[in-house]
Order: structure tokens, then C-alpha cells, then sequence
């Protein structure tokens, strides 16, 4: 059997039913505030994403008369074969479309899934206590992809163009080579001594074993043969018949237990995505499972009374610190699986539940995070790729596209060209213990065969009757938080490039612990927040890669930013 809960999901098949019918109602009920002016359409196009060469094949693929959709197809195939830090085949991620002809919104689910073998227990030591090696590292990190599966059904449902032409660009980048980048390159010397483990991993990525230079030119032709098998017969030819049989061999091999059945098993699901109201306008964002939606649900309704923009910053900050803190310790407690758990989704989206956390905050003191109730439990004491698109029709794509840690796995299965993801480690593999990202997991997002692990990805729209917006970031836990400033922005009227470069700043919960990057905060607002009770802790180096486009209806000004925190990435509107 599939699905060994089967008797606790039929009992709770009418509920989540019922949810899924209320968040469409609700989609369909606010959907005046997320159109254009009727017939109004913006004539150019934008899209940005983490690699210059994936923007370009974008723009290629809607100059051949593609949509948004098939450009989103074509980015994501370029960009798993030329930042193989970030996504690839082997992994998976979610679509959040937008469909301008009849103000569609629908969330495309293609993550990945836990294979049948795989139990609660599986990355536990003898002494009960998790092995990370074996939780990060190799073919029992991963979960069965869901890439390959959901670009072809956005080509098939969704596209102006078949998905073996979407495909074509990826295919000439992996056959005639890509210039190593500055983020491949600092990435892989953070990865390559378990690259060196796997050969074909080794031969693929590396040059004569090291790690190589900027400007080394990559070429992957077993990848682009993979590619091209699933341009000529579809996603079939990834997950059954012959390449199937050669890749379950290479995973279960070197220690894997993936079968033929659980890669012929798997499918993409569609979810409507959590849709909210802020201050006049309308979010549209990612639902379980992912947690960004619902975690961005609380912050925005908690914060929603107060006129953050006009707030004295070490209020401003401390207000967004204490609203973060409480959805992140709801994100451990209740989310997973929509098809294996059952969430109370209304709750924890509602201005009502928003109201009584509101309470629980002093403005002039932060709250310790032990203090919060929920865990009885609760212990004491990156990698991911995001593309926004916009065409001259007025359709756009959020994606967030990941293989968890740089370079996931680091395994590669011999003749398949691609790496496979580490996902298994965002399922909770122990109650109460972190995962890579430092985030805590309990019985929600427990590792069952056939299940979905927990994510933070959160691609998100935001419109207003005047304008819209696509916008998502990678980095982990830090994910959720970084589209909620970069969204603050937005409706404070800044442009996409404001909001890429923003100083971050993140809590999770646990630990008790505001995170900064470095220089984020002047050495006045850490003593003005330590004196409230916050601890501050200010990185070495960066987080995110944040890319969002912008159409504003009065005057049809298009405009997209790229991160510069990587120069690789690129925002071009055409």
C-alpha cells in the first residue's frame, strides 16, 4: 500500500475537501482587486532570475511565441543544468501561476516525496540520536524529484508551446558548456569533498578531481541526453522504462531505496494557493506544503493594525521580530502534508487568531520564545533558486526551484548527468531536533513513505488594483522572511531593485536569536534592541537571492531586479 494512513486520510478527506473549496471560494470572491483594467496589457516582458543565461532563454522562448508559462518551463530546465548549486532534475519546487485572461492563480506542487521504504526512524544512531551524514549526504538524503514532472505539466496545461521546444535551450547549454560562476565556484569549495565520494558526481562537476576555476566551461552531456529523452517522449521517460531502471540501480547501488514504483508513483498536484488582504492589497502565496504562505498569513494580519512604515526603527524591527517568532513556532507545530495532515489552515490565517498572538507582544519587550506555549517538547538551547516572470500578456510565474543544501545530495547516479536533492532532511527525522537549516519539526512533518516534506519556498504575487508583482527568494529557513520585507517594500512603493537589495534580518523561533547580515543594522539599533531584551547576531556573509518583476498599470511601466548579492543573476525587461 502506498499510503500506510490510509484509514487517517479518509477521515479526513472531507476536510480537506472543504478547505481546499473555501480557499478557491475566497480566491475567487477578492479576485477584483488582482486584475488590470480590462484589456489593459503591459506589452513588454520581464523576467529575473539567478543566471544570466536562464533570463536570456526565457526571453528567447517567449520571442518564439511562448507565454509566461513556457518561458517558466524553459528557466527552470536552464537553470538546473547551469546552477546545479540550486536546482536541477534531481530536485523539485513549486509554480505559483497567474493567468490574465481569467485571473487564474493556481500553485503547481512538484515536491519531491519520501520513497515507499522510507520510515520515521530512518536517519536515527543507536543511541537514538540523528545521523546528519547520512540525512544530507548521498542517495538516502533524497526524495523522489518532482521537476521533470512539473515542468511538463505546466507545458501541457498551461503553454503555448510543446514542451520539447521549452526544452531546447537547456539541452544546447548542457552540450555546449556554461562558464563556471562565482557562485558555482564558492559553493562547490563548500561541497566538493562529498562530491568526491560519488565518481560520476566527480567527473561531471569537478576537473581532475578540484574544484573549478571561474570561467572553467562545464559541459554535461549526459545530462543534455536526459533532457532530450524527456523532449522526445515526455516526463514518462524519466520516471518509468529503461533510464528509470538506470537510475534506481545507480541510487540503491551506492546505498539508496528508491524503486521503480515509487518514481512511476509520483505526481504533481495542483493546490490553490493562500490568498490574504493587506492594507489594500492582495497577496497570493504559497500553501502547505509549504509553509510560507500560512507563516506570512500571521505575520502580515499581526502587524497589520500598526503603521509599520512611519514606526521608529528598533520599534519597527522589534514588532517584525515578534511576529516572526510566532509564526515560526506555529510553522513546527502544524504544518505538513496537505494529503497526510490535517491543518487548521483558517485558524492560523484568520484576524482573529492574529488578534490574540497581537496580544501576547509588548511593544517595549521581547518575549522569550520558551515562554510561547505550544511545544511541551521543545528542546533547550542553503541551497534553493527562485525566477519571477512577467509576458506582455499580463501572465506571471513565481517560482522556487531547490535541491535543498549546495549541490544536494552530492550524488550523482552514473549516465544521468544530475544530482540528486537532500530533501529528505526537511522532513522532521527526530521531534524536536533541527534539520541543516537549524528549524524545529514534530509529528506534522514526520517522515512517511509517499509524503511531502515541509517547506519554507514561498513564491509570491502581490496585487493592487493599480498594480502586480511576482517575487520569491531561496535561502532556507530564511526564505519566509525575506519575501515579507521584500513585500513590505513593494507596498511601501519601492521598485524591484529596492527590494532584491534590502539589508536581512530573520528570527525563527528557535533559536532565540535575531539574525542579521553583516553591517544590517547600525551598532545604535543593536543596543537599542539588545536593551529590549533581543539577542542580536550579525552573520559573516550574506543570505538570499532574491528576483522580482513589477507592473504598474498607470503609465505601463515594466521593471524586474536581480539580487546583487550574486552577480550571475539577471533581470532583463524586454
Amino acid at each position: 500500500m502506498r499510503y500506510p494512513h490510509l484509514p487517517k486520510l479518509v477521515r479526513h478527506a472531507c476536510h480537506l475537501r472543504f478547505a481546499a473549496a473555501l480557499l478557491l471560494l475566497i480566491s475567487w470572491h477578492t479576485s477584483a482587486l488582482a486584475q488590470a483594467p480590462a484589456g489593459q496589457k503591459p506589452d513588454q516582458a520581464a523576467i529575473a532570475s539567478a543566471h544570466y543565461l536562464a533570463t536570456e532563454v526565457g526571453h528567447e522562448i517567449l520571442a518564439a511565441g511562448g507565454n509566461a508559462f513556457d518561458a517558466a518551463v524553459a528557466v527552470s530546465a536552464a537553470l538546473a543544468v547551469v546552477e546545479p548549486a540550486s536546482s536541477g532534475v534531481g530536485g523539485g519546487g513549486f509554480w505559483l501561476l497567474h493567468r490574465a485572461s481569467d485571473d487564474m492563480q493556481v500553485f503547481v506542487d512538484g515536491r519531491e516525496t519520501a520513497p515507499a521504504a522510507a520510515t520515521a526512524d530512518m536517519y536515527l544512531d543507536a543511541q537514538g540520536e540523528v545521523n546528519r551524514d547520512l540525512a544530507v549526504n548521498g542517495p538516502l538524503a533524497a526524495g523522489i524529484p518532482g521537476h521533470i514532472a512539473g515542468i511538463a505539466h505546466i507545458a501541457e496545461n498551461y503553454g503555448a508551446l510543446p514542451l520539447a521546444r521549452s526544452l531546447q535551450p537547456a539541452i544546447r547549454l548542457a552540450t555546449q558548456g556554461f562558464p563556471v560562476d562565482e557562485k558555482y565556484h564558492t559553493m562547490m569549495r563548500y561541497r566538493a569533498d562529498v562530491i568526491r565520494r560519488w565518481p560520476a558526481a566527480t567527473a561531471a562537476l569537478l576537473v581532475d578531481g578540484e574544484v573549478p576555476e571561474i570561467g572553467t566551461l562545464i559541459r554535461l552531456p549526459d545530462l543534455a541526453a536526459t533532457l532530450q529523452r524527456v523532449a522526445a517522449d515526455g516526463p514518462t521517460a524519466f520516471y518509468s522504462g529503461d533510464f528509470a531502471r538506470q537510475l534506481v540501480q545507480g541510487v540503491r547501488a551506492a546505498g539508496g531505496i528508491w524503486t521503480l514504483a515509487d518514481l512511476a508513483a509520483y505526481r504533481i498536484k495542483e493546490r490553490a494557493p493562500i490568498s490574504l488582504q493587506y492594507q489594500g492589497y492582495r497577496i497570493v502565496t504559497a500553501p502547505p506544503p509549504s509553509s510560507g504562505g500560512v507563516a506570512l498569513a500571521e505575520i502580515l494580519n499581526i502587524i497589520e493594525p500598526y503603521n509599520i512604515a512611519d514606526m521608529e526603527r528598533s520599534r519597527q524591527v522589534h514588532l517584525l521580530v515578534e511576529a516572526m517568532r510566532r509564526a515560526y513556532r506555529d510553522r513546527g507545530i502544524y504544518l505538513g502534508d496537505p494529503d497526510f495532515v490535517d491543518m487548521p489552515i483558517r485558524q492560523l490565517t484568520s484576524r482573529d487568531y492574529a488578534a490574540g498572538l497581537r496580544a501576547s507582544i509588548r511593544l517595549d519587550r521581547a518575549t522569550d520564545s520558551e515562554a510561547l506555549a505550544g511545544f511541551a517538547d521543545s528542546p533547550k538551547g542553503m541551497d534553493t533558486t527562485h525566477f519571477s516572470v512577467l509576458d506582455a500578456a499580463g501572465n506571471m510565474v513565481a517560482a522556487t526551484l531547490t535541491v535543498n543544501l549546495p549541490y544536494g545530495s552530492a550524488f550523482m547516479a552514473p549516465g544521468t548527468g544530475f544530482l540528486l536533492n537532500n530533501e529528505m532532511d526537511d522532513f522532521s527525522a527526530k521531534p524536536g531536533a533541527p534539520n541543516a537549516f537549524g528549524l524545529l519539526g514534530y509529528t506534522a512533518n514526520a517522515i512517511e513513505p509517499g509524503k511531502r516534506m515541509l517547506s519554507s519556498m514561498t513564491p509570491s504575487f502581490v496585487f493592487r488594483s493599480d498594480r502586480q508583482a511576482a517575487l520569491g527568494t531561496p535561502g532556507g529557513s530564511r526564505i519566509i522572511t525575506m519575501v515579507l520585507l521584500g513585500i513590505l517594500d513593494m507596498i511601501a512603493g519601492n521598485e524591484p531593485e529596492s527590494w532584491v537589495s534590502l539589508p536581512r534580518f530573520h528570527h525563527q523561533y528557535q533559536p532565540d536569536v535575531i539574525s542579521i547580515e553583516p553591517d544590517a543594522f547600525s551598532p545604535e539599533l543593536i543596543e537599542q534592541l539588545e536593551a529590549m531584551g533581543h539577542s542580536v547576531e550579525a552573520r559573516d556573509s550574506t543570505w538570499g537571492n532574491m528576483h522580482g518583476v513589477l507592473w504598474k498599470h498607470d503609465g505601463n511601466a515594466v521593471s524586474a531586479g536581480s539580487d546583487p548579492r550574486w552577480p550571475s543573476g539577471r533581470a532583463v525587461v524586454r
